[in-house]
């Protein structure tokens, strides 16, 4: 057989009557289902939990593209709080399918605990609307008790600590990125290769940390019961994105955890996670092309919190900031920790908008500033009393900056019972528009309480 080829046979073969559809121009692609991502704008707990639940009833599916366990999203339906760490938050609604990206981490005892927790508040059928990407990686046990044996050693070394959440999040990613990571497909794979490699990257994490101990045989006695619990749920992510995106019409959801300025490339490094969570994470951690991303919105409170150390500009160490924890009830739903709180700073909210593109906003929480006499909001960063024209990079400096305000009126009345527009008080309705236009970005809704009955949808 032959299997030279010309132009010749080219020629004959595109006018060849059995071949009616050679030579003919190619349709323009369809780029299939847009996807509508959700994001934090600031340092995280902005009540993202709140927003994917409000989309995810009218979504076919909910996906999370990055983190872990580290993720706490709070999600209030009919008077029942439900919290998520690693299971998506449109978990809540029976018609949604859930994905868990290749982006995520995932501690399968976390995962399973999660879901049980869940059940009996009422959650039910989530294991046949969890999908699982078979790319993830997996954090073990030994990676939750690394974290924290580094935490240890930065206090020593360095006296002071990241403030991690000791979820083991950092060390997997760092696992990962040294190409020594374990992935689902490992686990349903040959456990023999498996059990193999574990004891590798167990015995490489001993030789880095000697007061480690790890009970290798029963560790993967369990991994191997959880693998086939989880192995109904696993699908090749990427063949199962494609699908949904070129499929039937879909609405599709993602639903992004930690925030902007935890952003391992664009957060306030080195206090920040250990993924991306802005909106490129969306496209690397589900397998899916720029082309698919459609409307991408930010959450924001209507003041600002950060939980553990890291540089925090319109910080209030007084009795504002100690009003705005303990009316906002402001504690990690992962590590407990209070939140330290401040005004809000249209200088992160800026430069969120930069890196996203935010196409619209979500304001939560307005309701708790409604005893303040005055309500203030960052509008500028100062080093020496000149205005700087950018975010800092570098935490030194950003620790030096000086804040400039805008100073509100406070409307000094209950809103948590608005539901409409016009039910918010006109001094409330400036402060909204005021933080709409000075950055550029239509605020979508207004929360006012935990229910997904309190977020405002303006349009």
């Amino acid at each position: 057989m032959s299997l030279s080829w010309s132009a010749k046979d080219h020629k004959s073969s595109t006018n060849s009557p059995s071949n009616p559809t050679q030579g003919l121009k190619r349709p323009r692609n369809d780029t299939g289902n847009k996807v509508t991502v959700v994001l934090g704008a600031q340092w995280g707990d902005e009540g993202k939990g709140k927003v994917v639940d409000l989309l995810a009833t009218q979504s076919d599916l909910v996906c999370r593209c990055q983190g872990g366990n580290n993720a706490g999203h709070t999600v209030v339906v009919e008077g029942t709080e439900y919290d998520f760490h690693l299971l998506p938050s449109g978990i809540i609604n029976p018609k949604s399918i859930c994905v868990i990206g290749n982006g995520v981490v995932i501690h399968l005892p976390g995962l399973f605990e999660e879901a049980e927790k869940n059940e009996k508040k009422g959650l039910k059928g989530w294991e046949k609307r969890l999908i699982v990407s078979d790319r993830a990686h997996l954090v073990f046990d030994f990676h939750q008790v690394v974290d924290g044996i580094q935490e240890t050693q930065r206090q020593a070394t360095e006296g002071k600590i990241i403030g991690t959440t000791k979820k083991g999040i950092g060390p997997t990613y760092t696992s990962k990125a040294s190409r020594i990571g374990l992935r689902v497909c490992d686990l349903l794979g040959d456990f023999k290769e498996f059990s193999t490699k574990f004891k590798n990257l167990v015995a490489q994490y001993q030789s880095m940390y000697s007061s480690l101990t790890v009970d290798t045989d029963t560790q993967l006695k369990k991994l191997k019961e959880y693998g086939e619990r989880l192995r109904p749920m696993v699908r090749d992510g990427v063949y199962y994105m494609y699908e949904a995106l070129h499929g039937p019409p879909k609405k599709i959801l993602v639903e992004g955890a930690n925030a902007a300025l935890l952003d391992i490339d664009f957060g306030t490094y080195p206090f920040v996670t250990s993924s991306n969570c802005t909106v490129g994470g969306a496209c690397t951690g589900l397998g899916i092309p720029p082309l698919n991303i459609g409307e991408v919105y930010g959450v924001s409170k209507a003041y600002t919190t950060r939980v553990g150390i890291g540089a925090f500009p319109t910080e209030q160490l007084n009795a504002t900031g100690e009003l705005l924890q303990t009316r906002g009830h402001e504690v990690g739903v992962t590590t407990g920790r209070k939140r330290r709180c401040g005004w809000l700073d249209l200088v992160i909210l800026r430069y969120a908008h930069m890196i996203n593109g935010f196409t619209a906003i979500a304001l939560t929480k307005l309701d708790i500033l409604d005893v303040l006499d005055e309500i203030k909001v960052g509008v500028a960063y100062k080093i020496n009393g000149k205005r700087i024209p950018n975010f800092p990079a570098n935490m030194e400096l950003l620790h030096k900056v000086e804040v400039e305000y805008e100073t509100f009126p406070g409307w000094k009345s209950d809103t948590s019972a608005a539901r409409k527009w016009n039910d918010l008080p006109q001094k409330a309705q400036n402060y909204i528009r005021f933080v709409e236009n000075h950055i550029g970005v239509p605020i979508k809704w207004v929360g006012v309480g935990k229910s997904r009955e309190c977020m405002i949808q303006m349009f």
